[in-house]
């Protein structure tokens, strides 16, 4: 330690104290919003999307992702992807996803079948359901908790992640993530 013979002992600890909070309070975010925009994806659609790793109650990751995808004729819509680990886990469609927030309850439609790119993968470890009913009825940034029957009894949804997704039908070109 080179400091230590220079410095007297009882500014070491203030010092580590000081450099410790300068680094927590300029280091990243953890809840930080992860939207992201592409335009990029042919004929002129163009997605925005908020993507998570989060866990199930049992420990099993999931890629959540919600997207609004707008195509050509500026039609609009809200989606909610999950994505298990392929080889782990076998999701059957339909199967409506359940999402609960304190004593509010929304189901939302299993629209996975008709992705072509979904349907066609054996694997069977994503689903796909419509976002929307949930985004209009939703009206505060609270927790929430998701039920697959059959795949995983509950995955918690941290209130950031639902910020982002609140978010996404709003989101314009010139807004920043």
């Amino acid at each position: 330690m080179i400091f230590s013979a220079r410095l007297p002992s009882w500014l070491l600890k203030p010092l580590a104290l000081a450099l410790a909070l300068v680094l927590f309070l300029l280091g990243p975010d953890p809840g930080s919003a992860q939207i992201q925009a592409h335009g990029d994806l042919g004929a002129g659609a163009a997605m925005v999307r908020s993507l998570e790793s989060l866990r199930d109650l049992d420990h099993q990751s999931w890629q959540v992702v919600a997207f609004r995808q707008e195509d050509d004729a500026a039609n609009v819509s809200l989606r909610l992807r999950l994505v298990g680990y392929p080889g782990k886990v076998r999701i059957q469609h339909p199967t409506s996803l359940q999402v609960r927030s304190g004593r509010r309850q929304w189901q939302l439609a299993d629209v996975t079948l008709s992705q072509p790119q979904l349907a066609s993968d054996g694997r069977a470890a994503a689903a796909e359901f419509d976002l929307t009913p949930l985004m209009v009825d939703l009206d505060q940034t609270r927790p929430l908790r998701l039920r697959l029957p059959g795949v995983f009894l509950e995955l918690p949804v941290p209130p950031f992640v639902v910020a982002e997704w609140r978010r996404l039908p709003d989101w314009g070109p010139g807004d920043q993530p």
